[in-house]
């Protein structure tokens, strides 16, 4: 038995099309402000491509490049700047920050309602007692690669393997919502292989290539895997790398994604959405 390949960069342009829709039913292009500090080269890869996609999609999309240097303080006047403009409707701070940066109170400072990421305290409370809210995009993605597999997940059982504020835990609540029973697992966790056995979901983000084998997944199995760890190879490259090993786990998962090309996509393509869904709510409260 081979596993199905879910096939992210597929799923996601069917979600980008549908957001196209909606964006010609708006009196104005929303507005993506993605803000960077440092200059970490995978960072930046990431923001262009952000960017970029807002542009190409039709929204209005900006970076705000900061040294490595800035000030808590003077991060924070940027986030205060872009609360205050009209023509934002939604801000993502490029994580993880530098060290002498809190990432909470940062997190904190950014308008719940152009929120994007999903990662306020007040959209992270929204989510766990399952009101509308702004999610984080990449769980949300996952979730969706997810459904287009199975789209009932009541009863199934769900192993999320890490427990971060960005993706496992929200991950989590999002299968909790869909009336999934869900394991949480975490650096700590004893007899991981064998909780992991018992998933017909199983949902990995702790980049650490390879860390799933083959051997912990259950038969037929939907394996989602967030890993993205830049491994680098003798001749001076680097490949990117899953959580799961992935030449054994397509032998014995029904559905799986690969890396690349499986979850990136969506999480994209989720940020798009929400930043839509932030402008139409903006809107309607402007009326």
């Amino acid at each position: 038995m081979t596993a199905a390949i879910i096939d992210g960069h597929h799923h996601a342009q069917t979600l980008l099309d549908a957001v196209a829709v909606e964006l010609v039913q708006l009196p104005r292009a929303p507005g993506l402000a993605v803000v960077l500090v440092g200059d970490d080269p995978a960072s930046h890869i990431y923001v262009r491509g952000k960017v970029a996609m807002a542009s190409r999609l039709g929204l209005r999309g900006e970076a705000e490049i900061l040294p490595d240097s800035v000030t808590e303080a003077e991060l924070l006047a940027v986030i205060a700047t872009l609360n205050a403009r009209d023509d934002i409707d939604g801000i993502l701070v490029q994580l993880p920050l530098p060290a002498h940066i809190t990432t909470l109170r940062i997190m904190a400072a950014i308008d719940p309602a152009k929120d994007v990421d999903g990662l306020h305290a007040l959209n992270a409370g929204r989510l766990l007692h399952g009101a509308d809210s702004l999610v984080p995009c990449t769980p949300l993605g996952c979730l969706k690669l997810i459904k287009s597999v199975v789209p009932d997940l009541t009863g199934r059982h769900a192993v999320v393997i890490g427990s971060s504020n960005i993706v496992g835990k929200p991950m989590a609540a999002l299968l909790l919502d869909e009336r999934a029973t869900v394991t949480q697992t975490h650096v700590h966790t004893r007899d991981i292989q064998f909780i992991c056995r018992g998933a017909d979901i199983l949902v990995s983000a702790v980049g650490k290539p390879g860390l799933v084998r083959g051997d912990w997944i259950k038969p037929r199995a939907i394996v989602i895997d967030v890993g993205t760890t830049r491994v680098a190879r003798p001749d001076g490259g680097y490949d990117t790398r899953g959580d799961v090993a992935f030449e054994e786990a397509v032998q014995v998962a029904g559905a799986i994604t690969p890396v690349p090309r499986g979850v990136g996509p969506m999480t994209i393509a989720c940020l798009m959405e929400n930043t839509v869904k932030a402008a139409k709510a903006r809107l309607r409260r402007a009326l």
